[in-house]
């Protein structure tokens, strides 16, 4: 990282949590470029084809208890 990104870093670390997470968001949207413009309808197309898919065949996988305790025994055998 150039000094002058060092810098500025430094200086964006001390801003209250609030605004560090706007000029996180700012940063990232600067990387990522536009969206499509189609992007927003098609997320809510795929949201409402998920929620009609559950209210039709009930919900599926696992049960969350189940899953934590899969994933704690893998972190404790490693």
């Amino acid at each position: 990282m150039s000094e002058q990104a060092e810098k500025l870093l430094s200086e964006a670390l001390k801003l209250p949590t609030s605004e560090r997470v706007r000029v996180a968001a700012e940063l990232l949207a600067s990387v990522e470029g536009e969206p499509e413009p189609d992007a927003e309808a098609a997320w809510a197309a795929e949201i409402d084809r998920r929620v009609r898919r559950v209210e039709a065949e009930g919900p599926k996988g696992d049960d969350w208890q189940d899953v934590h305790a899969r994933i704690a025994s893998r972190l404790r055998s490693k």
